[in-house]
């Protein structure tokens, strides 16, 4: 029995797995989301922990199972989240800043001005973007008293949210290669902290946490941490790396998409990183023993968030899953199209500026227009990405393989296989992120062998495209028209 924790953005969820990939018990506690400014995002590191352990201990209960019972334990996360923390007593020295947060876009453009970005490209596979953590970890030394000092002498430490958790499970201070490749500190083909970006930013290599494989034995659990639990911490990965690997897209040509508050679609290209493309982010998959598997992202900022804007926003809906009905009532679009470019476009465009457009209205638009166009929009900007993934030259997508809450909406996913003009599969287990850390933490404990990996996916929804190519050729058309009068806008 495997105990995954999945940490993420608004709560945590722990699982506990069987053996046949199936999960037996869960739990979930959301946590508190700090708005200091507009723009800024913060989390409390100790609120996450203490919501870690509730949650842990309700898995393990819901699962009809003791402490003893755990084989291993695996841990996937909100990725380029920062905390920071005394490294001798443990306490968070500042609130993390969270993955969304904004407050160093204005830095990350200085970075830009002065020509950094290709050395970023090329060593880090990243854009420079407040998106990843390297600003972040800058900006905290800049700012809270005493820091950067402290730094210097070893006293602190910073890390994504998966050190953390391992640091409050074990005493140890580790993090996977593929929460490693999200900081823009990290050399995605060394496989190494870099000292130039380090001292770019002014980041203390000392600081930064020991590098450990995303399968691998870490350190034992401290029995006192969570409930008696002395298993191994075996499985790490960042939460999109993990998806892709519950999702068993374990060989180049397959990929996933996570339909969430945002979408975020990776491809599997092998083991070698592919060149680092415009609009896409080039980053570790996972490392399982001396093997490293890359992955192609494309990050869409909004997506199931627009649709949420749509019930708080305007009111024109109550539930997000009327939407399908709403959608379907309509034999076309009437050449409406949404751009949901509400916090600037992502993949492939990465355009902050670009703000969100509706186009194509007429006396005869309604509700459900706008929410079809909403949903639409959540299709045209999945294949973009994947479009801009095979024109890298990283692999052709076979099939897509689709998560997230989003994935229980028919009419969305049939339309997403029409527009994309290949197949999409639903797994029978939505939960992939927990799901990847617990396979990468049993396949580290002989729970799963290499080739037992692909038996524990089991499918429960299949979409084949059936729009005629002149159809989705003209709708694909119509879009980017619409795009181009979203971009730039707030320049």
């Amino acid at each position: 029995m495997i105990l995954a924790i999945d940490e993420g953005t608004t709560g945590a969820h722990c699982y506990v797995f069987g053996a046949d990939g199936r999960i037996a018990g869960s739990g979930y506690s959301e946590f508190t989301q700090h708005f200091p400014q507009p723009g800024w995002v913060e989390h409390d590191a100790q609120e996450i922990w203490e919501a870690t352990q509730r949650v842990a201990a309700e898995a393990i209960a819901g699962a009809g199972l003791q402490a003893a019972d755990i084989t291993a334990v695996g841990i996937t996360n909100q990725r380029e989240t920062v905390v920071v923390w005394d490294r001798s007593t443990g306490r968070p020295l500042h609130r993390a800043i969270v993955w969304q947060d904004r407050r160093t876009a204005e830095r990350c453009d200085e970075l830009k001005e002065q020509g950094h970005e290709q050395l970023v490209r090329d060593r880090t596979g990243l854009v420079i973007d407040s998106y990843f953590s390297g600003t972040k970890i800058e900006w905290l030394l800049r700012n809270v008293d005493g820091l950067a000092q402290r730094a210097a002498a070893g006293e602190v430490c910073f890390g994504t949210v998966d050190a953390w958790l391992i640091f409050k499970l074990t005493g140890q201070i580790a993090t996977d290669y593929s929460n490693a490749s999200r900081t823009m500190l990290f050399d995605i083909h060394e496989l190494r902290w870099d000292s130039e970006l380090c001292d770019l930013l002014g980041v203390p290599e000392s600081s930064l946490p020991e590098l450990v494989p995303s399968s691998g034995v870490v350190a034992e659990c401290d029995p006192d941490a969570l409930h008696g639990v002395r298993a191994p911490v075996a499985g790490i990965a960042a939460d999109q790396q993990a998806a892709l690997f519950g999702q068993a897209c374990h060989r180049p040509g397959l990929g996933k998409n996570t339909y969430g508050t945002g979408n975020f679609v990776l491809l599997n290209t092998g083991p070698e990183a592919a060149p680092a493309s415009e609009g896409l982010v080039t980053t570790v998959a996972w490392r399982v023993g001396d093997e490293t598997t890359y992955a192609l992202e494309g990050s869409i900022f909004v997506t199931g968030s627009a649709v949420q804007w749509l019930r708080d926003g305007l009111g024109i809906i109550e539930s997000a899953e009327q939407t399908e009905a709403m959608a379907a009532s309509l034999d076309s679009n009437d050449d409406v199209y949404f751009v949901p470019a509400l916090v600037g476009l992502g993949s492939p465009y990465w355009d902050s500026y670009a703000r969100g457009t509706i186009v194509g209205l007429t006396r005869g638009t309604g509700p459900a227009h706008i929410a079809r166009a909403a949903l639409e929009a959540i299709a045209y900007q999945t294949v973009d990405a994947v479009d801009a993934m095979e024109r890298a030259g990283g692999a052709t997508l076979e099939q897509l393989r689709a998560d997230g809450g989003a994935v229980g909406n028919r009419w969305l996913m049939q339309f997403q296989a029409d527009v994309l003009g290949r197949s999409v599969l639903v797994p029978e287990v939505s939960q992939t992120t927990a799901l990847g850390a617990a396979l990468l933490a049993g396949l580290e404990c002989g729970v799963w062998s290499a080739a037992d990996l692909a038996s524990t996916w089991h499918e429960a929804a299949r979409y084949e495209p059936r729009m005629a190519t002149d159809e989705r050729e003209r709708l694909l058309g119509t879009w980017r028209r619409a795009v181009e009068r979203a971009r730039n806008w707030a320049v």
